[in-house]
């Protein structure tokens, strides 16, 4: 089975349509997708759809991004302050196309938002949205159990070493070029801030080849 890695998708139907005819998985794949399929980009309802079709045919693991866990806040206790502030309007405007200035979230959605996993792990890799704690094992991480590490950690990024066991492969923090280190992939490589200088594609990383693929971003 190939396992593949997909970063911060971000509303970017287009472009996650072109990633996955680049990648042509089967079956025999295991597609992990690091979160943050929704807010800011251009169509996050029709991500979700495409997401739901896929998983029909390619086993898929969906982790949680922050981004999820805003609309799950607005879904089960109507917040949305936070959310609004972090792309939030841009998914509801897609759930309101038939012009009326309604949206309805299906059902479906709302079950597959809220069914997002905190993170995943295998024998050779540890799987999560934003990061953990550079200076924590995975276990001890694991044993804090704090969502905001998983869903919002950054400090990672400017660790020198890890305490970790094995690598850790995450999004949350745009990149210019995908980082590869040996305890540390982050596959964020900005797809929705396309108008940045270096950022905007789409990025999966074949595991354990550490084989890197791109889709720049399509409007």
């Amino acid at each position: 089975m190939g396992l593949i890695a997909i970063g911060d998708i971000h509303g970017c139907a287009a472009t996650l349509e072109a990633l996955l005819e680049r990648l042509a998985p089967t079956a025999d794949d295991h597609l992990l997708f690091v979160g943050d399929y929704i807010d800011r980009g251009p169509d996050s309802k029709r991500v979700i759809d495409q997401l739901l079709a896929l998983r029909e045919d390619v086993p898929c693991t969906f982790l949680r991004g922050n981004h999820e866990a805003m609309m799950i806040e607005y879904l089960d206790a109507g917040a949305f302050n936070l959310w609004q502030m972090n792309g939030g309007v841009s998914t509801l405007q897609s759930y309101a196309g038939d012009g009326s200035g309604e949206f309805v979230i299906p059902n479906a959605h709302a079950d597959f938002v809220r069914n997002t996993k905190l993170y995943h792990e295998t024998d050779e890799f540890f799987f999560v949205h934003a990061g953990l704690k550079a200076n924590l094992s995975i276990q001890e991480n694991l044993d804090r159990g704090d969502e905001q590490t998983f869903l919002w950690e950054r400090g990672h990024l400017e660790a020198n070493s890890f305490a970790w066991e094995k690598p850790v492969v995450c999004g949350h923090t745009p990149q210019p070029e995908p980082i590869n280190r040996e305890r540390l992939l982050n596959i964020d490589t900005g797809c929705v801030y396309h108008t940045r200088p270096g950022m905007g594609r789409l990025t999966a990383v074949h595991l354990p080849e550490r084989e890197f693929v791109f889709a720049d971003f399509v409007g």
